[in-house]
């Protein structure tokens, strides 16, 4: 006969998909610490994951955002198309605003930066169970300045990705290799930008984009 754990009943379950086994033990002891939620499966991929969710779905995922394998947003698009009713919080390092709308886009239901205390932490799942959007307030910023956005740029979304960054300071090489382009295309990407706003500098770019909103 099957034992029953009782202190589990009822509780909502929650999947950790975490690739750092430090990050990954401290997430778990946290939501099991809260005594609210009933952790089902420690994951450090993807692949890993999939093959065994299944039997025992969750509730809400944790999903880190850089995985071996599938990263965390082709991870959360593939998850949600499969199971629809899993909602998945989004955790990583990086308030990089394009990797969190791509995260949202792929089905993430919230996104948090790594930064966050035990507190913030179970109240992302108590918010996202409750159908909110929980984030980091750094990313709720990002989110909100997308619809400030001038629609009628003449940049593309990847020259305007570009800015952005150089706007933070970013070189031509840091850029490449977040964007995972080669360090010439970034210097296109900078050459097209000048040509559409008709500048010939970085600062009169940035200057330019954030006066009217491109940016």
């Amino acid at each position: 006969m099957n034992k029953v754990n009782l202190s589990s009943l009822g509780k909502k379950k929650v999947a950790i998909i975490e690739d750092n086994k430090e990050l990954r033990d401290g997430f778990d002891f946290i939501v099991k610490s809260s005594n609210k939620y009933n952790v089902t499966g420690l994951y450090d991929s993807y692949e890993d994951a999939i093959q065994k969710i299944s039997k025992n779905l969750p509730d809400v995922i944790l999903m880190d955002i850089e995985l071996p394998g599938k990263n965390g947003v082709e991870a959360t698009a593939l998850i949600k198309e499969k199971f629809s009713q899993v909602e998945i919080v989004v955790i990583s390092v990086h308030d990089d605003n394009n990797l969190i709308l791509e995260a949202f886009k792929a089905g993430a239901s919230g996104y948090l930066i790594k930064d966050f205390n035990y507190v913030e932490l179970i109240q992302a799942i108590d918010d996202v169970l409750s159908g909110g959007s929980p984030m980091s307030s750094s990313v709720a910023r990002l989110v909100v300045d997308q619809f400030h956005v001038n629609v009628n740029s003449p940049l593309s979304h990847r020259e305007i990705q570009v800015l952005q960054m150089i706007s933070r300071g970013m070189t031509y090489s840091q850029i490449a290799e977040d964007l995972n382009i080669s360090k010439e295309t970034s210097k296109v990407h900078i050459r097209n930008i000048y040509k559409k706003l008709q500048v010939n500098s970085k600062s009169e770019a940035i200057a330019l984009a954030q006066k009217e909103r491109f940016i």
